[in-house]
């Protein structure tokens, strides 16, 4: 168990926390609670990767749990959002496109895997990821402050804006993917 590992697990296990202080949506200090976890655990995310590759300790565990703990954490601050209406109506296309791609492309990984076929993530996908992280936390921190919509709104248009990125790179894994379908 190295140090990077462990951060990674803290993600996982700091979800249920998070998810517990979004379940009532009329509780702006609930919200920015987990909004300043949900910064915590991105910034755990930014250092495992850091000191694994800074320190030679980049393992098979770290490899495995790092890209599952980043989609377990969207996918449950997803759909806590759309529980609590703070991503409705037609914005939960966007949502639902990002929730599609991650599903497919972890899919795709685990075929492509036993063929020894490397997928790796490409600078748009990196960029998609920043800007689907700042949409939650704008959506989150919206939550926290209800006296200035604005943050909302910018939650909402960057949630469109990765949903976007999100169908393009979901569409450059699938097409690399397919060359190695029978």
């Amino acid at each position: 168990m190295s140090l990077p590992n462990l951060l990674t697990l803290s993600r996982i296990v700091a979800v249920p926390l998070l998810v517990g202080l979004l379940w009532w949506p009329q509780w702006p200090l609930g919200y920015a609670i987990a909004f300043a976890l949900y910064c915590l655990m991105g910034i755990t995310d930014y250092f495992d990767g850091y000191l694994a590759r800074a320190n030679g300790a980049v393992s098979r565990l770290g490899i495995f749990l790092d890209p599952i703990a980043d989609k377990i954490m969207v996918a449950a601050v997803i759909l806590m959002l759309v529980g609590t209406h703070d991503i409705a109506g037609l914005h939960m296309i966007a949502a639902l496109v990002i929730l599609l791609r991650e599903i497919a492309v972890s899919g795709l990984r685990e075929f492509l895997a036993p063929l020894h076929v490397s997928m790796p993530v490409s600078k748009l996908a990196k960029w998609k990821t920043t800007l689907q992280l700042v949409a939650l936390g704008a959506l989150i921190l919206g939550g926290a402050v209800p006296s200035a919509p604005w943050i909302h709104g910018v939650g909402l248009a960057s949630l469109w804006g990765a949903a976007v990125l999100t169908a393009i790179t979901g569409y450059d894994y699938l097409r690399v993917g397919l060359r190695h379908m029978d």
